[in-house]
C-alpha cells in the first residue's frame, strides 16, 4: 500500500494509463490511509462509497481507452466548494447540514476529467484564518513534527489546512484549495507542498462559498510542481456564470513544463528581506543561488507600497466578507435559531452560527463601510490597492518574476497561536500583496529549519504567467531536493 501512496499525481496517472495499477486499488489504499490518519482531523466528511464507485467507473473507461485527463485519481475537496448531493458547510455552524443541488465549476471540471472524490476537507470557517483552528469541526493537525518536541501538535496553516495536511499525510493524492490572502501558499509552506494561487479570474469562483469576492481564487495543493501543473490545467476554465472569469488562451502547463530559467530576470524585493529571521534569510539566499546557477539574472527591486498591504487587505477583505455573509440570516437555508421577532431571529442565528474570527471580521467590515468611515477607510484602502498594483507593474517592466519568502517561519504549535489577532494577521505579510494585485504566486518547498520543519520560497509573476512560475518553480524544486514525508 505504501508504494501506491508514495506515487505523485503524475506518476499515478502514468501507472493507471499503463494499467500497472487500477483506480480501485489506488483509491482503496487512500481510503485505508484516511482511516489510519483520522486523528489529523483533515476530513470533515469522507465519501468512500462515492470514491469506490468513481474508481470503478474510471477503471472501465481506462480499459476501453476512454481515459480523461485525471481519470481514476483520488482527490480531496476543500469544504468551500459546493458539491452536488454532498454536504458543504465552509466549516461553519451557520450552514448546518447544507447539501447543494449544484456543483461548483472547478469541481465539475475535475469530475469531467475522471477524478475520484475522497471527501470534503477541513478549513478555517469561511476561509478566515491562517491556522485551520477556526473550524466548527475542530482544528487540523500538521502531520510534520518538530525534532525537538515530536509530541507537540502543530498547525498546518490556513485556511486550506485540511487540504495541505491531507496531501502531506498521503490521505489525498492532491487537493483543491482557495487563496484570499495566502490560504494556498502559507499551508503549502507549513506542510512541505507546492501550492499555486493563479491569476485572479483564471479559475471560476462559481459554486465556491464566498469570503472576499475580489480576492478569492481557487487553486491546487500538490506534492510536486508537475502535479500542480496537471491539477491547474484542468481546474482552469472560462465561466459565463462568473462575471470575473477570464478568457485566457488554452494552456497545457504539464506538457510545456521546463526546468529552465536561462536568461530570466528575477527580482528580489528589498521590502520582503527587511526583518527576515536568519533561517529564512539563509533559505532565500539559497534560492537566489539556485536560480543564478540555472542561468537566471538576479536583480534588486523595490515595492515601496509593501508596508501598506496588510492594513489595506484587512480593510478590504472584512468589508467584502460583511457583505457576502449578510445572506446567512436563518431564513432561507442553513441553521436557524428562533426569536421573538425577525431582528431577534437574525441575532440569535448569527450569534450561534458564526465563530469568533468570522464575527470579528464582519464587525470590522461593517465598521469600515459605515457612514462616516467609508471614505476614511474603505475608499482610501481601494486607492492604496491600486498603488500596490501599479508597484508590481513597475517591477515587472524590469523583471520577469519576483522571489520572496512564503512565510516568516515554520509551522507553530496549536498552543502557540498569538492571542493578539493583529500578530496572527502578520502570518500573511508576504502573501496578501499578490491577492490585492490579482497576480499569480506559487510556493515551493525549499528546505527545513533547525527543527526539521518545512520552509517555502514564493515566486510571484505578472498576470497569466503561470507557465513561467511552474518552470522557475521546477528549478527550485530540483535544486532543493526536498525530503517529503513518507508513508
Amino acid at each position: 500500500m505504501s508504494d501506491l501512496l508514495n506515487l505523485t499525481l503524475v506518476e499515478a496517472r502514468n501507472a493507471l494509463a499503463a494499467k500497472k495499477i487500477s483506480s480501485v486499488e489506488l483509491t482503496t489504499a487512500y481510503l485505508k490511509q484516511m482511516e489510519a490518519k483520522r486523528s489529523l482531523n483533515a476530513y470533515v466528511l469522507e465519501t468512500p462509497e462515492i470514491a469506490l464507485a468513481n474508481a470503478k467507473t474510471s477503471d472501465e473507461r481506462i480499459q476501453k481507452g476512454m481515459a480523461a485527463g485525471l481519470e481514476g485519481l483520488p482527490l480531496g475537496i476543500k469544504d468551500l466548494y459546493c458539491t452536488k448531493g454532498i454536504r458543504t458547510t465552509a466549516c461553519s455552524k451557520i450552514l448546518g447540514n447544507f447539501v447543494p443541488t449544484y456543483e461548483s465549476t472547478v469541481t465539475q471540471n475535475l469530475w469531467n476529467q475522471g477524478a475520484v472524490c475522497l471527501g470534503k476537507l477541513n478549513m478555517d470557517e469561511f476561509a478566515m484564518g491562517s491556522t485551520n483552528l477556526n473550524s466548527c469541526f475542530g482544528g487540523v493537525e500538521n502531520p510534520w513534527k518538530r525534532k525537538s518536541d515530536p509530541t507537540k501538535k502543530l498547525v498546518p496553516g490556513g485556511s486550506s489546512g485540511g487540504s495541505s495536511a491531507a496531501v502531506a499525510a498521503r490521505i489525498a493524492l492532491a487537493a483543491t484549495a482557495s487563496d484570499t490572502g495566502g490560504s494556498i501558499r502559507q499551508p503549502a509552506a507549513f506542510c512541505g507542498l507546492v501550492g499555486i494561487k493563479p491569476t485572479y479570474g483564471l479559475c471560476s469562483r462559481w459554486g465556491m462559498v464566498a469570503f472576499a469576492s475580489s480576492l478569492d481564487q481557487a487553486g491546487p495543493l500538490t506534492r510536486t510542481v508537475a502535479d500542480a501543473a496537471l491539477m491547474l490545467q484542468y481546474m482552469v476554465s472560462f465561466d459565463d456564470k462568473d462575471a470575473t472569469s477570464k478568457k485566457a488562451p488554452d494552456q497545457n502547463y504539464l506538457a510545456n513544463l521546463k526546468t529552465d530559467v536561462k536568461g530570466m530576470r528575477i527580482g528580489v524585493p528589498k521590502e520582503y528581506i527587511e526583518g527576515l529571521s536568519p533561517t529564512m534569510r539563509a533559505l532565500l539566499d539559497k534560492g537566489i543561488q539556485w536560480l543564478k546557477d540555472a542561468g537566471a539574472e538576479i536583480r534588486d527591486v523595490s515595492l515601496k507600497t509593501t508596508p501598506y498591504a496588510l492594513p489595506t487587505y484587512y480593510i478590504i477583505a472584512p468589508a467584502e466578507a460583511s457583505a457576502n455573509l449578510a445572506r446567512y440570516d436563518g431564513v432561507r437555508y442553513g441553521a436557524r435559531v428562533e426569536g421573538g421577532s425577525l431582528d431577534e431571529l437574525y441575532e440569535n442565528t448569527r450569534t450561534a452560527g458564526f465563530g469568533a474570527e468570522v464575527k470579528r471580521r464582519i464587525m470590522i467590515g461593517n465598521y469600515v463601510l459605515s457612514s462616516g468611515y467609508y471614505d476614511a477607510y474603505y475608499i482610501r484602502a481601494q486607492k492604496v490597492r491600486q498603488l500596490i498594483t501599479d508597484d508590481f507593474k513597475t517591477a515587472f517592466s524590469d523583471v520577469d518574476l519576483l522571489l520572496t519568502p512564503t512565510t516568516p517561519g515554520a509551522a507553530f504549535g496549536m498552543d502557540e497561536v498569538p492571542s493578539d489577532p493583529i500578530a496572527m494577521y502578520l502570518q500573511d505579510i508576504y502573501t496578501v500583496t499578490v491577492n490585492l494585485a490579482g497576480l499569480p504566486g506559487i510556493s515551493i518547498p525549499a528546505g527545513l529549519d533547525d527543527d526539521g520543519l518545512p520552509l517555502g520560497l514564493q515566486l510571484i509573476g505578472p498576470a497569466l504567467s503561470e507557465q513561467r512560475l511552474f518552470n522557475a518553480g521546477s528549478v527550485i524544486e530540483a535544486a532543493a531536493q526536498f525530503p517529503f514525508l513518507k508513508d
